[in-house]
């Protein structure tokens, strides 16, 4: 049956549902999800999935990454659109998941982030190894398509009309900005549903690679570690990471490249190993208190400018965080606890930021940073909605 084909069957929408909903899936999403499967609503759009049909034109934008002020470049296509991709894109993920070798861990069935960490920690000798670490310079937006769209074609086999309309969408160049419409190369198209499958499809020589030659590496997106027993082991696979990039067109970040030594541990997706011990990783850590930091002074601004007591500043702060870290920020992102939790085995990280976010609360309530603050009782920020994530992380490991 032609992939298109099950974008027309119920029941296919029915087990699609099923998945989003078993996981930490945002409510909102779920009843606008459910919504569109009573109403059927996927029959409107099955005239866009024909040879020439017009298929909306993506939305750009500028979104603030997840622990930091830098933004990043994304595309989104219209709501109804866009469930459509989810579930073509669930299906794809699926049914060509063959394709890929064992390092690779991004937007693949059954495997996480976590499983690449653990993966790691079983590795024999692992508090003994060197390790390489490398981030791909705006990936997802630099993909040649000249380059991915044989490789696509191959992939899907006899499925041609598949093939004929992923190839269109990434070969239109247009796209809306505000109320224009403008011309852009855009490669695989960040933020789209499908450009996780494009992600995993390119690199795949890459990733085959290093599982021929034995040795221990994982690629998650556009972020690459490898493993081996000396400096000069972890030298050379770094070598063929950097060629093999070059060649396929794209480059890394060279802010972002390290090489680690059994001593130092390494870190990788956010996470540090040192000794045994799975933290968070200290840039991941800052980068979450300069997010705290930022938006406590822009709440205390807000506050002073409308006269309203320190208290609604504060709730306004935990509302915030809460969602940001313990609940779901949209559809297709786990949260930042759903993240870390079942991977890291100390609290020490949480203690930290913990600490950190009440300072934060207590400097709302109090207006100062002497020791007068001190009088804002945990109790106090408990009733706001305060929740440690120290707690939080005992609770889910329960």
């Amino acid at each position: 049956m032609r992939l298109l084909n099950q974008l027309c069957d119920p029941k296919s929408w029915e087990r699609f549902y099923e998945y989003k909903t078993a996981l930490a899936c945002p409510r909102d999403f779920a009843r606008r999800l459910r919504s569109f499967l009573d109403e059927r609503a996927w029959e409107e759009l099955l005239p866009l999935l024909e040879e020439g049909a017009f298929f909306p034109l993506p939305r750009r934008a500028l979104i603030s990454k997840m622990h930091g002020a830098k933004k990043r470049l994304v595309y989104i296509y219209p709501e109804k659109e866009n469930i459509l991709l989810k579930h073509l894109t669930w299906l794809l993920l699926r049914e060509y998941d063959g394709l890929f070798s064992p390092g690779l861990y991004s937007f693949r069935p059954g495997r996480s982030a976590s499983d690449a960490i653990r993966s790691f920690q079983r590795l024999p000798g692992i508090g003994q190894k060197y390790a390489y670490k490398a981030d791909i310079s705006n990936y997802f937006n630099s993909v040649p398509l000249e380059r991915l769209l044989p490789r696509l074609r191959q992939a899907l086999g006899a499925d041609q009309a598949l093939y004929v309309f992923l190839a269109g969408l990434l070969t239109e160049t247009r796209v809306r900005e505000g109320d224009s419409i403008i011309q852009e190369e855009k490669g695989i198209m960040a933020g789209t549903p499908l450009a996780s499958f494009y992600a995993n499809l390119y690199l795949r020589e890459l990733d085959e690679l290093f599982f021929r030659a034995g040795i221990p590496y994982a690629r998650y997106s556009d972020d690459i570690i490898l493993f081996g027993d000396s400096p000069e082991a972890v030298q050379e696979g770094a070598a063929l990471v950097r060629e093999h990039l070059a060649r396929e067109g794209l480059a890394l970040n060279p802010a972002k490249e390290s090489f680690f030594t059994p001593e130092e541990g390494w870190v990788f997706l956010g996470f540090s190993y040192r000794q045994g011990v799975l933290d968070i990783a200290p840039v991941s850590v800052e980068k979450l208190k300069a997010k705290m930091r930022r938006k406590c002074r822009a709440l205390k601004r807000w506050q002073k400018r409308n006269a309203l007591p320190g208290e609604r500043a504060a709730a306004a702060f935990i509302r915030i965080f809460n969602r940001k870290l313990l609940e779901n920020a949209g559809d297709g992102e786990l949260s930042w606890a759903h993240w870390f939790f079942p991977v890291i085995n100390t609290a020490d990280s949480l203690k930290i930021i913990d600490e950190y976010a009440r300072e934060c609360l207590r400097y709302l309530i109090s207006d100062t940073r002497s020791k007068a603050r001190f009088n804002v009782r945990y109790e106090t920020l408990k009733a706001l909605g305060y929740r440690s994530l120290v707690n939080a992380y005992y609770g889910h490991k329960k």
